[in-house]
């Protein structure tokens, strides 16, 4: 088992004003039928507000605290506005307490700062990303997440993400500077089953160690999969058998990611 890195963290009661309820589902929907599987139980949580948006353009924000979320991978950083207004961002990677920030087309290129792609200057790597202008930030909002931005053209910029995918973004759009912080996020090692219950996730069981009528891999005397190829519960193949529907966006996509994402991380 290995667990995050705390010390960085200087605040361990969440700003009461920026709270919200968080209510269970358990995976299921209206009608009590389980939609998403795995997802149950576990600490009882209150959903951080986070700005995504970040569109108190001109107003300068004084960094005052690094606080836990846990609902999400990245850590979040609380600002403190001129105007006594308060809100969380994403905590960027070599952000400091007590720095200030600004957003909007006349802020400083500095790690923190959210600005239009039209400011941004072509390789500077950013994070929180919007893809329709006014939305708020929609990409790349993990922990160590970071795309680059490769060229700007004809109303568009085109960024590569971390899968490897180059796409376009309307050069209207905001992206924060920098890389989301928590960077060592992907080495944790749960260790243990208990752990994941305490995080919300139940236990996912093999097809073929269910009975026939609850899986195509289930029955049989010993190891089966009755004839069947790789399938889904639900009979769906689920080897090379492609489910993807074109989506009228995907002429946005320059470049498809690479099969080995890892590879291709910025």
């Amino acid at each position: 088992m290995t667990v995050e890195d705390f010390s960085v963290l200087t605040k361990k009661s969440p700003e009461k004003s920026l709270l919200m309820p968080l209510r269970k589902s358990g995976g299921r929907n209206n009608t009590g039928q389980v939609m998403v599987r795995h997802h149950g139980g576990g600490h009882k949580r209150n959903y951080r507000i986070v700005d995504f948006k970040r569109e108190k353009a001109g107003v300068p924000a004084k960094v005052v605290a690094f606080e836990y979320d846990p609902g999400r991978s990245a850590h979040l950083a609380l600002l403190h506005y001129v105007d006594g207004e308060k809100r969380y961002i994403l905590q960027p990677s070599g952000l400091n307490i007590g720095d200030r920030l600004m957003s909007g087309p006349q802020a400083e290129i500095r790690v923190g700062n959210a600005l239009p792609f039209t400011n941004i200057p072509i390789g500077a790597f950013i994070h929180n990303i919007e893809l329709v202008p006014g939305f708020g930030g929609k990409m790349v909002r993990s922990a160590g997440g970071a795309a680059q931005l490769m060229a700007r053209e004809n109303g568009f910029a085109q960024i590569k993400l971390p899968s490897g995918e180059i796409r376009l973004v309307p050069d209207r759009c905001m992206a924060t500077i920098g890389q989301v912080g928590n960077i060592d996020h992907e080495n944790l090692s749960f260790g243990s089953a208990g752990r994941s219950r305490h995080k919300g996730i139940r236990p996912t069981v093999r097809g073929t160690h269910m009975n026939a009528t609850d899986h195509p891999h289930g029955g049989g005397r010993g190891r089966s999969k009755g004839g069947n190829h790789p399938r889904s519960p639900w009979n769906q193949p689920t080897k090379g058998y492609k489910t993807k529907k074109p989506k009228r966006h995907d002429w946005m996509i320059v470049q498809r990611r690479s099969k080995s994402s890892k590879s291709a991380a910025v």
